[in-house]
């Protein structure tokens, strides 16, 4: 099908002329309750007479003017029982109407400059010793508050409009002082009658209006915090609940906290937190830990480079000091290498500054120590630290600083002790988020009160409703074909598949382990079990005696790939169509090698199983789950909706699901790509997806290219069901509040583009939807109206109260969780044409978590942004032979392994925008799940 005009084939459908998506609000039809519906104009607050003090200023910047705009009309669903659950947000009692002074700050050294901004922790330093010293004097007995980079902001002024103050510091640190200044400069008097103003919906404020009153109230929160605990950002832990965990971190307790804008009111959302932090100590205790060495001795010789690159990611960023006799105090060290070879090898030219007129003599690192400070290295065997100006700094000699956050990527078994150690029941992280607020106390703050913000102690109350579970189809031939499951989790039992895919005749199974690991015999036995139950399950796997073959896990993994994929034995008109490989481990590595190879070499199907699973006999459950995955990877169907269902709720207009996500490298990994991944759906049903991945420039959001995804999204939905879709429902992931507007005007544009270009007056209504995560609201059932985790049950949907007061938003639990406190997924309408109400969206969204491919349970995540997210993990199996892979190894230069990688110039060349290609065999099934 031709991509030009008129590439459709049949009549166009009629849709709205225009392609341009509206601008400011979201927008809706006036079915869907959204912010294209009518309005009624809302009466604008007297604004408040300007303070004195300001009446002969003229402020550099200012959002005084009270706001004229219109009300926004928010809409709320009725569907469902209706109930009450606890938040974990505090309703502000009271918030300044008045001003709040914005302020630019500078800290420089009294002599000199810094070449770079020192670690937040010292400018904060910094400015709390300025702030001791000048607040009753200079400042005018102002408090004020300062994010610890360049703002700070004051409840009154602290200087005049055209000035600029200059305060003297003198800050000690390791026993030694420093002088500094601090410069501060007006920029804006911020009106926070505005905030008022966006709480009742008055439209003529944007959320980014709002912002900066937000970040001023966090801060005059979080400058009470800090004074007890270790701070990031509007997070805060404590080392005194620490739990250890492997490879030189321990994991600290903490709680985040934010303002947050409500409907009608202002909230304070609280949220229990754990994070990684190094272990503070000796470093050589910390890389025997990283490397799971007990003795020291066991490092004597070279270390090799995979553990030099883990030690070279451990110490990125890291701050450390050095002591030995002769350094008074501490020294701060900071490290961009490991020398190749040990320091009782490596050696330099030295003159001894105690001898006169003394000759240069060489000298190894270990006897420089003995020489020149009186100090006997114990591991001279050892490779040395590589500084900045190529100092070499001994590993034994030097400590890990307290209070440091590892953002690095956590391994396996330090992912499960976070887990473990984050896991609390929501009755525990309710009292826990209680105990905080009471023993924070911040109504009887100083610098609170000063802000004019006054908070109870008590969590909210919000309505809620529980919508109705659906119905599920299986296979005909099931005991139960169809059935409505409780508590969202049901089992394959007597169950089959209600589609299968294309008969398994042509395939083999590939085993990375040895044969004492893994004996054919179990193999074969696994395999007939396996078999056996896709059989029961109603996918019929024709050869039951595939080729075994066991692969040397040494060698070059596609190799052994290619010669299993020729033991296949196939008509020539056929092609193999799959592969089970038996994997000894978890290792990343070797399964990104084994996919890479199977997306764009062979263009065959893979199955990934862990060999620990053929030693079970009757592993008829595991089995099951096996089943489901391959005959969707052969083009089944699993599980429907109903189709009568589907069609009420998509009024009987052939619709396509898009999910779109966007995921960026890793902490500290600079200049890599990021990657969306879009899916698209291929079916009536919302059951069958085929994806399209697209390199994006690093830490770029928005999704270049799209226009040209959707376009062949839309070719292969009309390719598998001989219709256009007459609606588009995106659900669009990984934005922030902040960018909803931006994302929505550009991708929305894109999607009609896209639409455009195959038939000129082809326009789909559209309906877009932000989805979110990543957040910190959590709610707590009420009395005995919770699972049996003690979580909200499926079908829980908030959508008043704590809500956004300018969006269609909701909250909604679409899982039963399995332990915890379970986290909903929050959801925005930022565009809708097509006329759904919140009831239809709320329960359109809620019903398609129970249609996830190879689950026999409701998902936490609609399931076109779920695939989509395992479309991006899966990126990272197309990347790892571009080099440009999320977990490349450091680069060796000469002299020394260093911990930076590639020059930049080397990666900007794999970092063009292009869409990722998958084999043309896989590319239109769906082969990531």
């Amino acid at each position: 099908m031709s991509s030009q005009r008129g590439a459709f084939r049949g009549r166009p459908s009629r849709g709205r002329p225009s392609l341009s998506p509206s601008r400011g609000r979201p927008s809706g039809s006036q079915a869907g309750g959204s912010a294209s519906s009518p309005r009624q104009p809302q009466q604008p607050r007297t604004p408040q007479s300007l303070p004195q003090e300001q009446k002969t200023q003229k402020p550099v910047a200012s959002t005084s003017a009270k706001p004229q705009g219109r009300a926004f009309v928010k809409q709320y669903g009725t569907l469902g029982r209706s109930t009450k659950v606890i938040a974990n947000y505090v309703q502000v009692s009271k918030y300044p109407e008045g001003y709040v002074y914005q302020y630019d700050i500078e800290i420089e050294p009294k002599e000199g400059r810094f070449t770079r901004l020192p670690p937040p922790y010292m400018t904060r330093a910094i400015f709390d010793q300025g702030m001791r010293t000048y607040r009753q004097s200079t400042l005018r007995g102002v408090p004020m508050v300062y994010d610890a980079r360049k703002i700070a902001y004051a409840p009154k002024p602290v200087c005049d409009p055209e000035q600029t103050l200059r305060l003297d510091v003198t800050y000690a640190e390791d026993g030694r002082s420093n002088n500094f200044v601090i410069q501060i400069r007006q920029t804006a008097v911020i009106n926070t009658s505005i905030l008022t103003e966006y709480l009742r919906g008055n439209t003529a404020v944007e959320i980014s209006d709002i912002q900066p009153i937000l970040t001023a109230f966090d801060l005059a929160i979080g400058s009470v915090i800090h004074r007890e605990m270790v701070g990031f950002g509007r997070s805060f832990f404590s080392r005194g609940q620490m739990s250890n965990t492997t490879g030189g971190l321990e994991l600290w307790r903490g709680f985040s906290f934010s303002f947050r804008p409500g409907i009608d009111h202002l909230y304070l959302n609280v949220n229990t937190a754990v994070t990684a932090m190094y272990t503070p100590g000796g470093l050589l205790d910390s890389i025997c830990s990283l490397l799971n060495v007990r003795d020291v001795n066991a490092l004597r010789g070279r270390i090799s480079p995979n553990a030099a690159h883990q030690i070279g990611s451990f110490l990125r960023g890291l701050t450390m000091y050095m002591r030995h006799r002769g350094i008074q105090g501490k020294r701060k060290v900071a490290v961009k290498g490991l020398t190749k070879v040990a320091l009782d090898k490596e050696s330099f030219e030295w003159v001894d500054p105690n001898k006169p007129n003394g000759q240069p003599e060489k000298i190894t690192i270990a006897e420089y120590f003995r020489k020149r400070y009186g100090v006997t290295l114990h591991y001279p065997f050892l490779p040395g630290l590589i500084g900045r100006k190529n100092s070499v700094f001994p590993i034994e000699l030097c400590e890990v600083s307290d209070n440091q956050r590892f953002r690095g990527k956590l391994d396996d078994k330090q992912t499960a002790d976070m887990v473990k150690f984050a896991c609390q029941r929501p009755n525990q992280n309710m009292e826990r988020i209680t105990d905080i607020l009471r023993d924070l106390n911040l109504g009887r703050e100083a610098t609170v009160n000063a802000f004019g913000i006054q908070l109870p102690t008590e969590l909210s109350k919000v309505d809620a409703r529980v919508l109705p579970a659906p119905t599920i189809f299986y296979g005909q031939n099931s005991r139960l074909p169809s059935f409505t499951p409780d508590g969202g989790a049901w089992n394959m039992r007597d169950k089959c598949v209600c589609k299968p895919g294309i008969p398994l005749r042509y395939w083999a199974v590939m085993i990375l382990a040895d044969r004492r690991t893994v004996p054919e015999n179990k193999a074969q036995a696994f395999v007939t079990t396996l078999v056996n139950m896709c059989n029961r399950s109603g996918y019929r796997i024709d050869t039951p005696h595939p080729p075994i073959v066991y692969s040397n896990l040494n060698a070059n993994i596609s190799s052994e790939m290619q010669k299993v994929f020729n033991e296949i034995r196939h008509p020539p008109n056929e092609l193999p169509q799959l592969i089970l490989v038996v994997l000894p481990s978890t290792n990343t590595q070797l399964y990104q090698t084994v996919k890479n190879c199977a997306y764009t070499t062979l263009g065959i199907q893979t199955q990934c199983m862990q060999a620990k699973h053929m030693h079970k006999p009757n592993n008829d459950q595991y089995c099951a789950n096996l089943c489901l995955k391959i005959n969707v990877k052969l083009g089944g169907v699993n599980q429907i909706l109903p189709e009568p269902v589907m069609q009420e709720m998509l009024i009987g207009k052939p619709t396509m699901f898009l999910g779109c996500d966007v995921t960026h490298p890793a902490p500290g990994e600079q200049g890599k790509p990021s990657i969306a991944s879009v899916v698209g759906s291929t079916d009536y049903m919302g059951t069958r997806y085929a994806a399209t991945l697209i390199q994006l420039q690093s830490r770029e959001e928005l999704v270049s290219k799209l226009q040209e995804a959707i376009v062949r999204h839309l070719k292969l939905f009309y390719k598998y069901t001989k219709s256009k879709p007459q609606r588009i429902i995106f659900y669009r992931d990984g934005v922030s509040e902040t960018q909803f507007a931006q994302v929505r005007d550009r991708e929305l544009l894109d999607i009609q583009r896209a639409c455009a270009s195959l038939e000129r007056e082809y326009a789909p209504s559209i309906t877009f939807l932000a989805v979110l995560k990543r957040h910190n609201t959590r709610f707590f059932p009420m009395g005995r109206d919770g699972d049996r985790t003690g979580n909200c049950v499926p079908g829980t949907v908030v959508d008043r109260g704590i809500t956004m007061p300018m969006f269609q938003d909701f909250y909604l639990f679409s899982h039963a969780a399995i332990q915890g406190t379970s986290r909903p997924t929050h959801y925005y309408v930022l565009h809708d044409d097509t006329g759904f109400s919140m009831d239809a969206i709320q329960r359109l969204t809620y019903h398609l978590c129970y249609t996830y491919a190879i689950c026999t349970r409701s998902v936490s995540l609609v399931p076109p942004v779920y695939y989509a997210h395992r479309v991006a993990d899966r990126a990272r199996c197309h990347l790892v032979d571009m080099g440009v892979s999320f977990e490349e190894a450091s680069s060796m230069t000469s002299g020394y392994y260093g911990g930076v990688g590639r020059d930049a110039a080397s990666i900007r060349e794999n970092t063009d925008v292009k869409i990722i290609t998958t084999h043309r065999h896989l590319d239109e099934t769906m082969y990531f799940m």
